[in-house]
């Protein structure tokens, strides 16, 4: 039987491994999930894949598990970042949740004009990434970069890669996705007051970024978030 419990380890996966667990983690897998020793687990890194873990030491403040054999290599999602400005704290962590569970390899909250959260927490973020992959079945964890202003990542961009920027402006003008070519992309979604005109001046100047529509409705900027992401992956991600 396929065992139920998945937990990311940033540790090295191979046969008769020893594997130590942080206080959290045993806690979770031996107060939460009731495991005992002998009890098997499905453990994961972003090098090794996903291998069957087996219980060796089991305590609520430590514990250790003992990786047996794998069951998937790692599952590279494809070369797309998701860049969106913060917003209530709830809403960012349904992003970054969600942009997990649909394949981005890189999450990047961007500071623009009207961005409204002007911090965020780097590494509560990046745990919640880590759970969505433990929930969703994923073997890669996209890294959470922390905040920066739009105008600097714009400035360092690197050659080679597209930008789909989601423009209120395009309603029925937008070039459809699939005219589009493959390849390493990012996704802009905008604050909940939207882009400067500086901003949007900017953007519609640069070489590669192509504005696309969302639709005759304005979304919420965490459904935009998911609308994009789902429009980029079923025409030039790994869903066909």
């Amino acid at each position: 039987m396929t065992p139920k419990v998945r937990l990311h380890l940033d540790q090295p996966l191979a046969p008769g491994q020893p594997l130590a667990l942080d206080r959290d983690q045993s806690n979770y897998l031996f107060a939460v999930m009731r495991l005992e020793v002998g009890d098997a687990i499905l453990a994961f890194n972003r090098r090794d894949g996903e291998w069957i873990a087996r219980v060796s030491a089991a305590s609520k403040r430590g514990g250790e598990l003992v990786a047996e054999v794998q069951t998937r290599p790692v599952q590279m999602p494809p070369d797309l970042w998701l860049m969106f400005a913060p917003i209530k704290k709830a809403r960012t962590d349904f992003i970054v949740e969600k942009a997990t569970e649909l394949g981005a390899a890189r999450i990047m909250p961007v500071l623009t004009e009207y961005t409204n959260a002007e911090r965020i927490r780097q590494d509560r973020l990046q745990a919640h990434a880590v759970e969505a992959t433990e929930q969703c079945g994923g073997t890669f964890v996209p890294v959470v970069e922390d905040l920066q202003a739009l105008s600097k990542v714009l400035a360092a961009w690197p050659a080679g890669r597209q930008l789909l920027w989601c423009d209120e402006a395009m309603v029925g003008r937008s070039r459809p996705l699939a005219g589009l070519p493959r390849g390493p992309w990012a996704v802009l979604i905008g604050p909940e007051g939207g882009f400067s005109a500086a901003e949007q001046g900017r953007l519609r100047a640069l070489p590669f970024v192509h504005a696309l529509s969302l639709g005759p409705r304005i979304l919420r900027a965490d459904t935009a978030a998911v609308a994009a992401l789902t429009l980029w992956q079923a025409q030039l991600g790994d869903w066909g």
